[in-house]
């Protein structure tokens, strides 16, 4: 957009322009690593084609960022089906919970989470989907829960301080939710929330999934203390829909993530190139040789 945006001649100008906004999205999400990767590529496009005209590069700019959309898809469907395999020998179908949005609506269709459940879907595994709307922006309530409803998959929406009762009673088979980046040692930063669910999936013996792609891996991030945590403005909190229910003189806080520590995640993370079991640190390393994936 950025690189369709300019409209003037100087080539130097052009690839400062567009280098800048490339600068200005990485800074917008501190905690979300797929962002810096595709900022590089991006940045990669420019660096190899410095010598064409403005136009070519705008070309492959534009090119590039279709490239990135295709993959992304395929990579969200490849999880979906990776995940799926776990359960398909399964007799009976499932109750899953999952917080936050990790759909077609957070990726570029489909969706990492969610598109396990896609799948599942497909393959008739989803007994009920339990949506927690995910204080304080309701991506779950706002997002998750339409595109359930848009797919014709059974759920309901609890608030966020349910999830421990449902548990409790039996009503979760499963949790699985997505990713922001996970470091080298299994640790995961996810939408804030996600590391109570994991408490809770713990103490009630429930198998905790992540489902991401290997780009959210950060092998550069040893563990989870390392991951910086993205504090967002205090109005999501003070309001909701646009009517204050905290006045400004009280004082709020609000990380947008948390993370959830490997020993947590007991079961697996879900990848495009396949489940990473326990434990995490040994398992994440051998997928990356095994693929040759450079870190």
């Amino acid at each position: 957009l950025a690189a369709l945006k300019y409209r003037g001649s100087n080539k130097d100008e052009f690839i400062r322009f567009v280098l800048n906004k490339i600068d200005l999205i990485s800074a917008t999400r501190p905690t979300a690593v797929n962002l810096f990767w595709s900022m590089k590529k991006m940045r990669k496009v420019i660096s190899d084609n410095k010598n064409l005209s403005i136009d070519k590069i705008r070309e492959k700019l534009i090119k590039e960022a279709g490239l990135i959309e295709r993959q992304d898809y395929a990579i969200n469907r490849r999880i979906g089906e990776n995940g799926a395999k776990i359960f398909v020998k399964s007799k009976k179908k499932l109750k899953i919970f999952t917080h936050c949005n990790a759909g077609a609506l957070a990726t570029s269709g489909y969706g990492t989470a969610l598109g396990v459940i896609r799948s599942l879907h497909e393959y008739g595994k989803v007994a009920n989907v339990i949506v927690d709307e995910t204080r304080p922006y309701l991506q779950g309530a706002r997002l998750t829960a339409w595109e359930l409803y848009q797919e014709g998959i059974s759920f309901f929406i609890v608030t966020d301080n349910m999830s421990g009762y449902f548990m409790a009673r039996g009503e979760v088979d499963i949790v699985i939710v997505g990713a922001d980046r996970v470091a080298a040692n299994g640790d995961t930063a996810n939408k804030i929330g996600t590391l109570s669910l994991s408490i809770l999936a713990k103490y009630y013996k429930i198998p905790f999934y992540i489902a991401a792609p290997v780009s959210t891996i950060d092998l550069q991030t040893k563990s989870g203390k390392d991951i910086p945590i993205e504090y967002r403005g205090a109005d999501e909190i003070r309001t909701i829909f646009g009517e204050k229910i905290i006045p400004d003189y009280m004082p709020v806080s609000n990380p947008a993530f948390d993370v959830t520590p490997n020993e947590n995640i007991k079961t697996a993370i879900i990848t495009e190139k396949g489940v990473i079991y326990s434990p995490c640190r040994k398992n994440i390393k051998k997928l990356f040789i095994d693929f040759k994936i450079s870190s």
